[in-house]
């Protein structure tokens, strides 16, 4: 069986003969081979194709013997592509021109005229170092992500309640096949940990899990945030860069947030989902992708489709299966778990001796909504934990604002006299969030903020 050719070579030259020679040969051992007579085309030609080598010669017609032609285009192709390997053609066998071209960025020189099996080691030995390169790049890119995600502070879930019981057994069920996942909830209920735990339990688990947080990406950014871009393709493009779904590739991609994507943004991820091809920005090159794709949402996806705000294809495209996330309103029984996972957590990052929770504080947590379900409970926790004198947190170490029923503060009208604004503020944002059931689009909305705005009250006050 003939052994199955790859590399893409690029031949740049001014003599057709030695062109279409070099071609015959060459197209033997390599899976496509182009030729060029004029290097004007260099940049064109790289912008359509990702060369393996390019066999460049050093002196064009109108520059015969110097090799000053050559220098600027070997300078050119490494600004278009810094990663390019570049083998000089040159025939005088002048060594300072071949040490001056190696410096100035070329992997190799050959003389002209050159014995085939010497040009073919060459351009072997110079495609090993690309593939080199590729390798490198992605590793670094892929390392950059794991070293931003290896810091996430609780990856398990937490539960034991029926509602999490069901959850379990569909991530049982559904985490080895490569499936279409779209995981429903609240904000805070823990959409982003179960997406993980579907991925550590996948055949995908030991690559990347890339998460993507489409809420805070401006529609500007978003396709050199998913897709990627090329140097110089814009303003502040100062290098290239894969983007989140090439970092994925083979892996898992969480897109959570996805009902905020505008119609149109909504229209190009569709495009690559259907195709599994990216493009990065300032590029022609598609580049496949396999990825296993997880989204999340806190918002009606359902009733947008009916309001023609969000794509009826692309929900199908996302949810082959729905996981739906209970708010810790629906599982209270899961609170003395959760709170005393936290406070092991926390007591341990602060140093401080705090080993309980009171049955004061536990029973005042189950009457508490939690209207920013399991991060307002950590943060509750945490803020209790840092303040603590003692080694049992009781009900005064926790800022509640509301008994859960009957007419408590949260409830009562507010006194300007009893509270300063920050106080005014945060209560009313409780008040809205619990109104809407957490849906931060709505609270948003009553409040007069935008979604952005209210998250960053709900960081400021620990909701």
């Amino acid at each position: 069986m003939a052994e199955t050719k790859h590399g893409k070579i690029l031949i740049v030259d001014d003599n057709e003969d030695l062109l279409k020679a070099a071609k015959m040969y060459l197209k033997r051992h390599f899976a496509q081979v182009d030729i060029e007579k004029n290097p004007e085309a260099i940049p064109a030609l790289m912008g359509n194709e990702d060369y393996d080598v390019i066999l460049l010669d050093m002196n064009f017609t109108k520059d015969v013997s110097s090799g000053s032609e050559g220098y600027y285009w070997l300078e050119r192709i490494l600004q278009i592509d810094p990663s390019s390997v570049v083998v000089l053609i040159t025939a005088y066998g002048d060594i300072q021109m071949a040490v001056k071209a190696i410096k100035a960025g070329a992997t190799d020189f050959v003389l002209k005229p050159w014995e085939n099996e010497k040009l073919l080691a060459t351009l072997f030995s110079a495609m090993r170092l690309r593939e080199s390169r590729d390798v490198i790049e992605t590793l670094k890119f892929k390392n950059q992500e794991i070293n931003q995600e290896i810091n996430h502070r609780f990856s398990e879930i937490i539960g034991q309640s029926a509602a999490m019981q069901k959850i379990f057994q569909t991530i049982d069920r559904v985490a080895r096949t490569d499936a279409n996942v779209l995981i429903l909830g609240e904000n805070g209920t823990g959409k982003e940990v179960i997406a993980r735990a579907i991925h550590r339990n996948s055949a995908r688990q030991h690559e990347n899990f890339v998460g993507v947080d489409l809420g805070s990406i401006t529609e500007t950014l978003f396709e050199s945030e998913l897709f990627g871009h090329k140097k110089g393709a814009f303003t502040d493009a100062k290098e290239d860069r894969a983007g989140r779904f090439e970092l994925a590739n083979n892996g898992t991609l969480f897109l959570d947030e996805i009902g905020n994507l505008s119609m149109p943004l909504q229209a190009k991820l569709l495009t690559v989902l259907q195709h599994r091809k990216v493009s990065r920005v300032g590029s022609n090159k598609e580049t496949p992708i396999n990825i296993r794709l997880i989204c999340a949402t806190n918002m009606p996806l359902y009733e947008m489709v009916k309001e023609n705000r969000f794509r009826q294809d692309l929900l199908y495209r996302i949810n082959t299966i729905e996981i739906e996330v209970p708010s810790l309103r629906e599982r209270f029984e899961d609170i003395p778990l959760l709170a005393t996972h936290f406070l092991k957590h926390y007591a341990a990052k602060y140093e401080k001796s705090v080993t309980k929770i009171s049955e004061a504080a536990m029973t005042r947590m189950h009457k508490h909504p939690w209207p920013g379900n399991i991060r307002e409970l950590q943060h509750s926790i945490e803020r209790a934990v840092i303040l603590s004198n003692t080694s049992v947190l009781q009900p005064e170490d926790f800022n509640f604002t509301s008994n859960g029923g009957g007419a408590g503060k949260e409830d009562a009208q507010l006194s300007l006299e009893q509270y300063n604004l920050e106080e005014v503020e945060k209560l009313l944002i409780r008040k809205v969030l619990k109104k809407y059931n957490g849906n931060i689009t709505q609270a948003a909305t009553e409040l007069g903020l935008t979604r952005s705005s209210l998250y960053r009250r709900l960081e400021k006050y620990g909701l």
